[in-house]
Parts: structure tokens; C-alpha cells; sequence
């Protein structure tokens, strides 16, 4: 792959290839798939926890935690929807819709969380000014590797064999950072999405001590949390790990800045549906307001464009995404080794 900082940039490449996208219809809404997808995930997550009422005091659970861990994911990749407009023209429904499903129904901060999401997007891999890049337990590049220190450092060294069973732990991280966030004073509606995120904590901690004995809730709260965090990590790790990570010193414009540092997944129905449809997520960064299932019918318009105009554009399988970016974390820490 061609060194991001050496690039030409051209600011009227983006242009030209949105006028293909717009003349396509691609960003038009699409208001009946999502008023059904959304009317089957109200109906699946309430069955979800119908059933696991129904089952009690069972060892059947753990795969009822299962199972809500991927309905817990799925609400994940709706709330992404809203965040980036692709559902509702106006931020008012988008909001609304958002903190019922973020907040009251999986227990992730809504406002926090599109914050800090639109920032990745506006700055992918960026050292400085992405926060999923940002060093904490892991660690993204060798120079923030060189200036790691206690846990971090210790676990730079082979993080790659750390990553996953890391993830395991995703979930309690982010339920914890939603609430952080509400008391650094930065929330737009401090208030609300307070009372939501503690109102799905009394309902969801409530019910699951109260239909299983306390063993059995631990384990199952562990199951649950575990896998919905190996879920959501998985599906946004093939995105951009192992990809170029950009400084300071790398000035690209809008389009090269999105291309080179994405990477998409190629698939079938299934794929799209596991991922979320963020294994477009090359046409995602390009075009983040578009209605997510409109982003398969954009990739060949995409890669094709790319290839007119000599931008490197990067699409592999699954299990090859998952083993490039390992590859990369395990690379970063070499300097640790």
C-alpha cells in the first residue's frame, strides 16, 4: 500500500464520485426497510426476555445469553444507524429513537457514544485525534507502544494473543464510560439519558437476580456481557485495525483519508447481516449518512472509481481481516519484545 503522507491530494476526486453516488439514488432514505427492521428488533428483544422469563432457573440460560448478547448487538447496530442519520432526516426522531435503544434498551450512552463516534469519522487511525486509536490497555503503533507504561506496556508486548479474551470485557467498559461521561459536563441532556441508563440497570440487573439464584445470575451476566462485547469487537475490529495509522505529517484530503485507512469485508447476505452492514465500511466512511443497505449496491461503484483514479482500496475475506490486524498488533509491540 502506498505510504499515506506521499500522496497527491485532489479535493475534487470526493466531488465527483458523490454526483455518481447522489445520480444512483443511493442516498435516499429507505423508510420501510428500516420501519421493519426496527419493528422486528422491538419484537425479537422482547421475546428475547420473554424467554429467558420463561426458561428460569435453568442451565438453558447461558444460551439465552447468547442469544441477547447478538439481540444486544443488533440494537448496537441500529442505534449506529441513527447516529449517522441514515433512518430519520432530522436529529430530533434520530435522537429519540436513539436513547430508547442505546440507553433504555442496551445500557450504552447515546450522546457519548455519537460523539466520540463522529469523531473517528471525521479523523479514522489518526493518532492524534481519533479515540479508537487512542493508547490505552491496547496500543495502535509502535511509538505509542515505546511510550506505554505499567499495564498497557505489559500487555503491548503480545497483545495480539491479548485481543480477544480482551474483548470479553468490551461491554462493562462501555456501560461504564456512558455513565462516566454524564458527569464531565459535556452531555447535551445530562438528565435524561441519566435517568435511562440507570432505569435499564434496576430492569436488567432486577430481572436477572430475580428469576435465577445468584450463581447462576453471575454466570449469566458474564456470558451475556462477555459475548456482546466479543460481538461489537469483532465486528468493528476488521474495519480499520491493522490499516495505515496517520500523524500529523499526513495530509490527505477527504477521500484518500477515508479509503486508506478502511478496509472492507467481502460477503454474502449473511455477512451483511452479522456485521451490521459495516463490512462496507470503506463506502460507510465515504458516505456515513447513506441508508446502510443501500452501502452494498455503492461498493462497486466505489472500488471502480478508486481504481480510475489510483487509490488503493482494500477488500478481503473475514478470517484474512481478522489476521491482518493481529498481524499489525502483534508488529506494534515487537519493540516491547
Amino acid at each position: 500500500m502506498a505510504s499515506p503522507g506521499t500522496i497527491d491530494t485532489r479535493g475534487s476526486d470526493f466531488a465527483r464520485l458523490a454526483h455518481r453516488i447522489a445520480d444512483a439514488g443511493l442516498l435516499d432514505r429507505r423508510p420501510f426497510y428500516y420501519a421493519i427492521r426496527m419493528s422486528i428488533m422491538a419484537a425479537v428483544y422482547a421475546g428475547g426476555w420473554a424467554l429467558f422469563v420463561w426458561v428460569g432457573d435453568s442451565w438453558w440460560q447461558l444460551l439465552v445469553a447468547a442469544a441477547l448478547a447478538v439481540i444486544f448487538a443488533q440494537l448496537g447496530f441500529l442505534a449506529h444507524d441513527l447516529g449517522h442519520r441514515q433512518v430519520f432526516r432530522t436529529r430530533r426522531p434520530s435522537d429519540i429513537a436513539g436513547l430508547i435503544i442505546g440507553n433504555l434498551g442496551v445500557g450504552l450512552g447515546w450522546g457519548w457514544w455519537t460523539t466520540k463516534h463522529n469523531k473517528h469519522h471525521a479523523n479514522p487511525n489518526h493518532e492524534d485525534h481519533d479515540p479508537d486509536v487512542s493508547p490505552a490497555v491496547i496500543v495502535w503503533s509502535q511509538e505509542q507502544a515505546r511510550r506505554s507504561a505499567g499495564l498497557p506496556r505489559f500487555i503491548a508486548k503480545y497483545q495480539a494473543f491479548w485481543f480477544f479474551p480482551l474483548l470479553t470485557l468490551e461491554a462493562w467498559h462501555l456501560h461504564i464510560a456512558s455513565f462516566k461521561a454524564l458527569f464531565q459536563g459535556t452531555a447535551k441532556r445530562p438528565a435524561i439519558e441519566l435517568t435511562l441508563l440507570i432505569t435499564h440497570v434496576v430492569v436488567y440487573f432486577g430481572a436477572v437476580f430475580a428469576v435465577l439464584p445468584f450463581g447462576k445470575a453471575l454466570l449469566f451476566l458474564v456470558v451475556h456481557q462477555g459475548l456482546f462485547g466479543v460481538y461489537l469487537g469483532s465486528t468493528f475490529a476488521p474495519n480499520h485495525k491493522g490499516m495505515p495509522v496517520l500523524t500529523k505529517e499526513d495530509k490527505l484530503d477527504f477521500l484518500r483519508k477515508q479509503v486508506l485507512t478502511s478496509r472492507n469485508v467481502r460477503g454474502n447476505l449473511f455477512t451483511d447481516v452479522a456485521l451490521g452492514q459495516l463490512n462496507y465500511q470503506i463506502e460507510h466512511h465515504l458516505f456515513p449518512n447513506m441508508p446502510a443497505p443501500n452501502l452494498r449496491k455503492a461498493q462497486p461503484i466505489v472500488e471502480r472509481y478508486c481504481a480510475e483514479i489510483g487509490v488503493d482500496y482494500l477488500q478481503t475475506g473475514l478470517v484474512e481481516s481478522y489476521g491482518q490486524a493481529l498481524r499489525h498488533l502483534h508488529e506494534v509491540g515487537a519493540p516491547l519484545r
